[in-house]
């Protein structure tokens, strides 16, 4: 078992680099499939999301070089057609760009129902929409997802998707790219690695054009060739040590940011208390005085984001006066409040809706991540609270957050990490 453990209450100082951005990252590296040559990624984090990524490509038989920390360089020019082991795919939600890719080079994709944090029903619906219209006959049985392309390739056509779906916007992207003709997605998701993976994909070879706006438009071109390419950073690992310096005060340099892509964070931190100031790669946050109540509603880009909101919620649990989160995204993203209760927090939730009442101070507990943005969140509550925090099931963090324990302990924080063999010595830790 391992756990980190957090003696809280002190503020935090100094300066912290943020990784490559997760979720661009596991779009990005399924796409390696669609390139002809070798593609050198750059800025790659090393998280276990991305080692699984890495595995299932070295498993359909990829050749994956790791060239530094942060780049490694693929080439799937010898991959034939090939079902993506069940094992793997389902450890981890990003598995169904398989589909797209697989669909997109070979006109078939055999795929396991995906896995990934538990936060309410994540239906891949539009996604098969999104193949179907593009000729692609999908059935899903015995939780195998199963896509054939009619005639062997996807044809182009308009895709609407029925919300903004960051997913299913990028797996149709993926497998618009080599398909025939021209595919336009209606009411595309805007977010920060859509955008990414599109510049992926153009500086490959393909033809897309809008990405970031509500309509992409994909010409099919007839192969890729290899490349280099460096991945944006990380808006919501820059996110989470933005709201970490709010709940704790300090001063942190964050470092390695597109600050416009924190734009509907900052807002949100500074309305709370938190002084940002943006510069060219980097923003720097300072809190001194006491944090204040404010409402907030997750949405799409360019709105405040969902994977924030358990961050965030770890700020307003210390805010003077009653804060109001809606959650605009997900069914179920409040699973982490009893564990903020353990602490001492005062929150109520109704459907989406959760009040927050904030507390003069947050008392260190045992507690238990249950899914990686909550589990952050928990790391945060524990740096600001009096006393000692014990968070279990970290696995769930390290999906998303590139070294934490070190980054957090080289800005101030006293945060380690304990591996215990049973639950008695467990217990015994601190």
């Amino acid at each position: 078992m391992t756990k980190y453990v957090i003696r809280g209450g002190k503020p935090l100082y100094g300066a912290v680099e943020i990784s490559g951005a997760k979720n661009a990252a596991v779009a990005i590296l399924p796409a390696a499939l669609l390139v002809d040559g070798v593609c050198r990624i750059e800025n790659v984090p090393q998280i276990s999301d991305v080692t699984l990524i890495l595995n299932i490509l070295q498993e359909l038989g990829a050749d994956v070089r790791t060239i530094n920390r942060t780049t490694v360089e693929i080439d799937c020019s010898h991959i034939r057609n090939a079902m993506v082991p069940d094992a793997l795919a389902r450890k981890i939600r990003a598995s169904y760009y398989f589909i797209g890719a697989m669909l997109g080079r070979f006109g078939s994709a055999q795929v396991a129902l995906p896995g990934g944090c538990d936060f309410g029903g994540r239906p891949i619906d539009l996604h098969i929409k999104g193949f179907a219209s593009m000729g692609a006959d999908v059935d899903v049985k015995g939780g195998i997802i199963s896509a054939q392309a009619a005639g062997g390739h996807m044809v182009g056509t308009t895709v609407y998707m029925d919300m903004s779906s960051v997913g299913a916007t990028m797996n149709v992207m993926l497998a618009a790219v080599l398909a025939e003709g021209t595919t336009v997605i209606e009411n595309a998701a805007k977010e920060p690695h859509i955008v990414d993976l599109a510049n992926f994909l153009n500086s490959m070879g393909a033809s897309i054009m809008g990405a970031g706006t509500d309509v992409i438009k994909i010409r099919g071109v007839a192969s890729l060739s290899g490349g280099s390419y460096s991945i944006i950073p990380d808006q919501i690992e820059a996110g989470t040590y933005m709201a970490a310096v709010t709940a704790t005060g300090g001063e942190v340099l964050i470092k390695n940011v597109i600050p416009k892509h924190l734009e509907c964070i900052t807002a949100k931190l500074v309305e709370m208390g938190a002084e940002v100031e943006e510069l060219d790669d980097a923003v720097l946050v300072r809190r001194s005085r006491p944090l204040e109540r404010t409402n907030i509603k997750t949405l799409p880009y360019p709105g405040f984001p969902t994977d924030m909101q358990p961050q965030v919620a770890a700020c307003l649990c210390l805010a003077q006066g009653t804060s109001v989160l809606t959650e605009g995204v997900w069914d179920n993203r409040y699973r982490y409040v009893d564990e903020f209760r353990r602490m001492g927090a005062q929150i109520q939730v109704d459907g989406k809706i959760a009040v927050i009442e904030g507390v003069p101070q947050l008392t260190g507990a045992a507690v238990e991540a249950c899914d990686l943005r909550a589990g952050a969140a928990l790391v945060i509550a524990g740096l600001a609270a009096q006393g000692t925090t014990e968070i279990s099931q970290v696995r769930h963090i390290e999906r998303g957050y590139e070294d934490i324990v070190r980054k957090l302990s080289g800005i101030g924080a006293d945060i380690r990490v304990v591996v215990t063999p049973d639950e008695v010595k467990a217990a015994q830790v601190g």
